[in-house]
Parts: structure tokens; sequence; C-alpha cells
């Protein structure tokens, strides 16, 4: 079972209390992007095999949504962090490397 704390309201939570909301750090496309671009910004989603950025809202809790980095093999988490950052902090990366020595972002 996913278990994550909350940035927010520091409550460690299951997968039960929480929604999934998708990969994080996506850059939406704005009003002068093209149909290509847009297309891109709803179905390429990475799928990789390790350290993944996802985003979470802590359903059952403060509701509020924030990020994730986890190992899509172990389900390890590394690192929770709020969301309103446009890449993951030098904190989260400094974490994954601590247990992945040679990972690169």
């Amino acid at each position: 079972m996913l278990i994550l704390n909350c940035p927010y309201c520091g409550v460690t939570a299951d997968e039960t209390e929480l929604a999934p909301g998708g990969e994080a750090h996506l850059k939406r496309v704005g009003p002068d992007g093209d149909d290509a671009a847009f297309e891109a910004y709803l179905f390429d989603r990475e799928n990789p095999k390790g350290v993944h950025f996802e985003r979470w809202r802590h359903a059952a809790g403060c509701g509020k949504w924030f990020l994730a980095a986890r190992s899509t093999t172990t389900l390890e988490v590394y690192a929770t962090y709020k969301a309103q950052v446009p890449e993951p902090p030098a904190e989260v990366i400094a974490a994954i490397r601590a247990k992945l020595p040679g990972w690169g972002a």
C-alpha cells in the first residue's frame, strides 16, 4: 500500500485517503499554442520505470493538492512537497540521490 505524508497538514495517509492526479510538473499550453501542442499536453505522458513525480490530493483530509516523488517499481516514496513549484525542489532531488546515487533528473 502506498503511504504519503501531506506537506500541508502533516498527516501520514494511505492511498485510500488520497486521490491521484497524474504526472506532476506539466507545462500547460497557452492560447497561442497549436493543436499538436495541446494534444501532446493532454495525452503524452511519461511512464518511467523508476523515479516519477506525481500529483496527489489529500481527499479525506485537508483537501489540498501536493506532489510526490516515488519509485514506480518499488512504491518507495522519496519525498512529498507542496504543489506550487514549477520543478522539484533541491531538497527533493537530494533525497532521491541519497537513495539512488548517480540518478539524474
